[in-house]
C-alpha cells in the first residue's frame, strides 16, 4: 500500500468516527437556517410575549432568524405536541410552562404527550407571578371581601380563562377549591379575548400572569384583589399576596422554559441553551422582562439538566392539588 493512499484511509476513519459522535457533525455550524418557535398559545398572551422577547435576542446570537408560530389549542397541547412530534434536528423548538408541562399530566386522562420523556429539555428562563384580577365594578376590594362574595354569588358568576387546562385556568381551578365555590369557568382562545371579556363587564375573574394583568391593572380596567404567593411581586409591591390576607401557603407562579423534540443530539442543546443563557445575561432582556413583571431564573437553574429535574418535580408537586379539585379532561 503506497504512502498516499495509506495516509488517505487514515483521514477517512478519521473523519467518519468524528461523524459518528452523535450531533457532532451537525452542531459545529449549527444553525444553518431559519428555525421555528412555536408558541402554544394564541398571539398576545404571556406565553406568547416572553417567547417572542428571547427569541429575538437568541436569533441575534444565533445569526439565524427564529420564526415564531402560534399554535393554540387543549390548553397549550396541541402546540407542544407539535414540538415533541418535530425532527430532533434543532429547527423546532418551543416555550413550555407549567401549563404545557405539568398540570396537563394530570389534567388529561391521556396526556397527548410525557412531559418528562418526549423533550429534551434546554434551558428554564423566568417565573412569573398570577394575579387574582376581577372586572372593575366587581363590590370586592381585597382577598376576603372576593371569598365572602364569591361564596354568597357563585351560582351566578363566571371565570375567564385563555383556554381549558391553561396555567391560569388551573390557577384558578385550585383556588376555587380552596375557598369552597364552584363557578362556572368561560374557556377562550387565548389571554387577548379572555381579557377583552373581562374588562368588558362578561366575566367576573381571572386568575392572569402579572405580564398581560399588569397593563390593565395600571389603567384602571380590571381590579386587581391580590398575588396567588406566598410574597408580593416587585412589578405590583402595593398589591397584597394572598399569604398575607389569610390564605396560608397559597403559591401558584407560572414558569417558562425552552424545550427541543426528544432525541435532539446533545451538541446542539447545549449549544441552544448557550445561546439562551447568553440572551439571559443581557441586560436589555433583562430590563424588559422585568417590565412586564417576568422574573429570570439564578445562574444555577440555567442547565438542561436542572431543567429536566424541575419538570419531574413540578408534576409531582401539581398532582395532588388537580386530582383533588376533581377537574380532568
Amino acid at each position: 500500500m503506497n504512502r498516499l493512499r495509506c495516509a488517505f484511509l487514515h483521514l477517512s476513519a478519521g473523519v467518519a468516527v468524528v461523524l459518528a459522535i452523535p450531533g457532532m457533525a451537525g452542531a459545529q455550524n449549527y444553525p444553518t437556517r431559519p428555525m421555528t418557535m412555536i408558541v402554544p398559545f394564541a398571539a398576545g398572551g404571556p406565553q406568547d410575549v416572553l417567547g417572542r422577547i428571547v427569541a429575538q435576542r437568541v436569533s441575534e446570537i444565533l445569526g439565524q432568524q427564529i420564526v415564531v408560530e402560534n399554535i393554540g389549542g387543549a390548553g397549550g397541547t396541541t402546540g407542544s405536541k407539535r414540538v415533541a412530534d418535530a425532527q430532533p434536528n434543532g429547527y423546532t423548538m418551543g416555550i413550555g410552562s407549567v401549563g404545557t408541562h405539568a398540570h396537563n399530566q394530570t389534567l388529561y386522562k391521556k396526556p397527548h404527550y410525557d412531559a418528562s420523556a418526549d423533550f429534551s429539555p434546554v434551558a428554564l428562563i423566568a417565573e412569573t407571578p398570577v394575579a387574582l384580577i376581577t372586572r372593575k365594578d366587581l363590590p370586592p376590594n381585597n382577598f376576603q371581601e372576593f371569598i365572602a362574595y364569591t361564596k354568597a354569588n357563585q351560582a351566578k358568576m363566571q371565570f375567564g380563562t385563555p383556554g381549558a387546562g391553561s396555567s391560569s385556568h388551573i390557577a384558578c381551578v385550585i383556588l376555587n377549591s380552596i375557598i369552597g365555590v364552584d363557578v362556572t369557568n368561560v374557556p377562550y382562545r387565548g389571554s387577548a379575548p379572555a381579557m377583552q371579556d373581562l374588562v368588558g363587564g362578561r366575566t367576573d375573574y381571572q386568575c392572569d400572569q402579572i405580564v398581560t394583568a399588569k397593563p390593565q391593572i395600571n389603567s384602571g380596567n380590571v381590579k386587581a384583589i391580590a398575588i396567588l404567593s406566598k410574597n408580593r411581586s416587585p412589578s405590583l409591591p402595593d398589591l397584597p399576596s394572598a399569604h398575607e390576607q389569610g390564605l396560608t401557603d397559597f403559591d401558584i407562579p407560572s414558569w417558562y422554559a425552552l424545550f427541543l423534540p426528544k432525541g435532539t443530539p446533545d451538541a446542539i442543546v447545549r449549544k441552544l441553551n448557550a445561546a439562551a443563557v447568553a440572551a439571559m445575561n443581557t441586560q436589555a432582556i433583562q430590563d424588559r422582562l422585568k417590565t412586564i413583571g417576568s422574573d429570570l431564573v439564578g445562574p444555577e437553574r440555567r442547565s438542561p439538566e436542572y431543567l429536566g429535574r424541575f419538570v419531574a418535580d413540578e408534576i409531582k408537586k401539581w398532582a395532588g392539588p388537580i386530582s383533588a379539585s376533581g377537574v380532568q379532561f
